[in-house]
């Protein structure tokens, strides 16, 4: 497993970069209808009109950046649908898809599972054990990095490995706010490509044996702060050179031109209202 990482002298730039594929669902149905996280206060509405432009515009930011956007039709009834990435997990083909937590969200599974059979993947394994995508899955080169602790559990890192094939490394949450991996860690550069891995987590959202773990495989990895994690600065996207994350993160966007990397800020605070943010609202597949 090759997933150290030593700071970069340099990006590669984005015009030589591989197009990235994403999925993404318009949050037509989009509501704090329930509380299943500490962000979530149905008490506090949502403006859906904010939230529709708040989501197009990040579509439009991919589109810009030169990637391809798919998106799945949403669903009535299921308002927490908008965010994508818990709908399952694609790599190389192969769909490994979700079993949610909560019974509020259990009908999104089946829905994605129905986009992923139309897509024309290798093969959708259906999962039996408890998981929330690439909430709590998030794809490198060589390993996935798989959250547990909340919403996601052992078990279901097991039947991912075999599922894809792919070796996985646990990794637990112990803070409440942060209760998928992508609220706490973000992949700025996957290792696909002529540069090594590079993550940024929040320390404090994992365990002292996991903080360990991430240590050892990430040696220079970007810290980021409490402030900028509680802004879901670590809820990003990246295509290795162009970071897409929230537009009030400050010290985790300094640190990120330091290594190379261009943060493409954006408002999602809609989204935030209910515990997510851009990487929520995009599930990417995997080539």
């Amino acid at each position: 497993m090759t997933v150290l990482s030593a700071q970069p002298e340099h990006r590669v730039s984005r015009s030589m970069r591989q197009q990235h594929h994403y999925l993404m669902c318009a949050p037509t149905y989009f509501d704090v209808a329930y509380a299943i996280n500490p962000w979530m206060d149905p008490n506090s509405p949502v403006d859906a009109d904010r939230a529709y432009l708040q989501w197009d515009i990040l579509r439009n930011t991919y589109l810009a950046l030169g990637h391809k956007v798919d998106v799945i039709d949403p669903e009535p009834g299921l308002p927490d649908m908008v965010f994508a990435a818990n709908g399952g997990l694609v790599v190389g083909g192969h769909a490994y898809t979700a079993q949610f937590a909560f019974p509020q969200r259990g009908p999104e599974g089946p829905a994605y599972q129905k986009w992923f059979l139309s897509a024309g993947l290798i093969d959708v394994h259906e999962a039996a054990e408890t998981n929330e995508g690439e909430g709590d899955f998030l794809t490198l080169a060589d390993v996935i990095l798989a959250g547990t602790g909340f919403r996601t559990t052992i078990a279901a890192h097991i039947e991912a490995a075999a599922a894809l094939d792919r070796a996985v490394v646990s990794l637990k949450l112990v803070d409440p706010r942060f209760y998928h991996l992508d609220t706490a860690l973000a992949v700025l550069e996957n290792g696909f490509g002529p540069e090594p891995a590079e993550i940024a987590y929040f320390p404090a959202a994992f365990s002292l044996h996991s903080q360990q773990t991430l240590r050892q495989l990430f040696p220079s990895a970007v810290i980021v702060n409490e402030a900028d994690a509680c802004e879901f600065g670590l809820n990003a996207v990246s295509d290795g050179y162009n970071v897409v994350l929230p537009r009030n993160v400050t010290d985790m966007a300094d640190q990120l031109r330091d290594r190379g990397y261009n943060p493409v800020g954006v408002d999602l605070s809609e989204f935030l209202r209910a515990g997510g943010s851009v990487k929520c609202c995009t599930l990417e597949l995997h080539q």
